[in-house]
């Protein structure tokens, strides 16, 4: 998103953050209808770009997704209308912002639930086993297998042993990829849980396991980077180039910034 985009959605989490701390474990609802309005933008292009249009009057936009909400709880309504209300950079946009608050709403009835470490864990836990099994990864994204499908896959993967909100969410990232490939739908949906929680998470691609003194060193290493606290999450991957790999969101510590990566790994063999 560009700038427009993204101070809209800000001030649209902003304001539905109290909502979804009164809502508690309903938000997972709030959240299920949410990705519905996703569905239906994605859907019909004539719809996204009549609720995106700076020129198409605010209150007439919320009339118009009020509508389409016609059967949804007033909370994700209003928070809709908000959204339609607001300024976006492309159509798009828009679409990608209802998702970004559908996330939120389902991370926080885990929250509530007390839940987040577990869906951080187990977020981790479905990226790691699926790394390995490009089949799998590609069969997640294909558009030529139905969506329910896909979304049994998942299920099957996890074998009914997560947390309500990873199944939920790693579901959704099955049945609407939305074009992105389903490693880095999960990578997102971690990146979300860490800011929920206050912090980032940087997922480090290993040669060889890293000790735990290790893991803290290089959690020092990148909370000094980054200025947050930074949890790590480590994958051991022989062929990985250089040893060491490490990624912050959409940021990948590479050759871009070398000297630094070769300062950790020297501390880290200290």
């Amino acid at each position: 998103m560009r700038g427009t985009s993204r101070a809209s959605l800000a001030g649209v989490r902003e304001r539905f953050e109290p909502v979804l701390t009164a809502a508690g474990a309903q938000s997972a609802a709030l959240g299920a209808q949410l990705f519905a309005l996703v569905d239906a933008l994605d859907g019909s292009g004539s719809l996204r770009r009549v609720l995106a249009d700076p020129s198409v009057e605010a209150e007439a936009k919320a009339t118009v997704v009020a509508q389409v909400l016609a059967a949804a709880d007033p909370r994700t309504v209003a928070v809709a209308q908000d959204l339609v209300r607001q300024r976006w950079s492309a159509d798009v946009d828009l679409a990608d912002a209802v998702e970004t608050v559908g996330l939120d709403a389902v991370l926080a009835s885990a929250q509530h639930e007390g839940d987040l470490p577990a869906v951080e864990d187990e977020l981790f836990r479905l990226n790691r086993a699926l790394i390995p099994q490009r089949e799998v990864r590609r069969t997640l994204v294909d558009t030529t297998v139905p969506a329910e499908a896909r979304g049994s896959l998942i299920d099957a993967i996890l074998g009914g042993r997560a947390t309500p909100a990873t199944a939920q969410l790693a579901r959704r990232a099955a049945t609407a990829p939305r074009g992105r490939r389903y490693v880095a739908a999960l990578v997102r949906l971690s990146d979300l849980v860490a800011e929920r929680r206050s912090r980032q998470v940087a997922t480090v691609t290993s040669a060889q396991p890293l000790s735990d003194a290790q893991r803290d060193r290089l959690g020092r290493i990148l909370e000094q980077a980054y200025g947050s606290a930074v949890q790590v999450n480590v994958i051991v991957d022989p062929d990985v180039l250089g040893g060491l790999r490490v990624q912050v969101g959409a940021q990948v510590v590479d050759s871009t910034m070398l000297s630094r990566l070769m300062d950790a790994r020297r501390r880290l063999a200290s």
